[in-house]
């Protein structure tokens, strides 16, 4: 099998969503796999969620993006006033998952994996990043907010790099890719019942998941 790059958007959570995912992708040591962010919080299993993306960095190149629930986390490990914004937006599932009470006790393999996420991540034809951009910038001058919290809608420009930009972070309450051609997201409502969506960049086939681990495959242009 030729090498694949794909990217994973918003898991929030929900691991038995994300295991089946994987089931169908099966990710090799050939492939790179993007995580797009937001893999914690909300959703009842960020523990097994975490645990199940640094078994995919063992067998695959794995590229964690930083989205802005794993900023929040961090804030709060940094800054103890920034804990309870982190918990309002979601912190308390990720907590519970450990059986802890705050965020300095969940496991250190863990929070190091967190660590290593990077704002985006760029190819020759794509780049890769949770949220948004400032369409006029370049992407090391981008700001945090924008890669972390800008929305991405039909009406959002191409950047000026010329790249295809996939991103997560906005909900696409069709539980359908929104697929703009310059801009790609994927985040397609896993955090509210929706699916979890896997886009592979070459292909075009998009596999999804949803939380009672149903599975399904769509090659380019069938689920779009």
């Amino acid at each position: 099998m030729a090498a694949r790059t794909i990217a994973i958007g918003d898991i929030h959570g929900y691991s038995t969503a994300l295991r089946a995912l994987l089931a169908i992708i099966s990710p090799t040591s050939e492939d790179t796999v993007i995580q797009l962010g937001d893999a914690i919080d909300r959703g009842t299993d960020s523990q097994g969620v975490l645990e199940l993306l640094i078994r995919v960095a063992e067998q695959s190149n794995l590229i964690f993006v930083k989205g802005n629930h794993e900023e929040l986390l961090l804030n709060a490990l940094d800054d103890a006033a920034a804990l309870p914004r982190w918990l309002r937006n979601g912190g308390n599932s990720t907590l519970e998952s450990y059986g802890c009470a705050d965020p300095t006790e969940i496991s250190e393999k863990h929070l190091k994996f967190v660590r290593s996420a990077i704002d985006y991540y760029e190819t020759e034809r794509f780049v890769f990043l949770h949220a948004g951009y400032v369409e006029n910038l370049e992407l090391n001058e981008q700001p945090a907010l924008a890669l972390r919290w800008r929305v991405t809608n039909k009406n959002t420009p191409p950047h000026l790099s010329g790249k295809t930009v996939v991103t997560g972070h906005t909900p696409q309450l069709s539980g359908k890719v929104l697929d703009l051609g310059h801009v790609i997201c994927i985040d397609t409502n896993c955090v509210h019942g929706g699916w979890l969506s896997a886009i592979d960049m070459e292909s075009r086939t998009v596999w999804q998941a949803n939380n009672r681990g149903e599975a399904y495959v769509y090659l380019k242009g069938q689920q779009c």
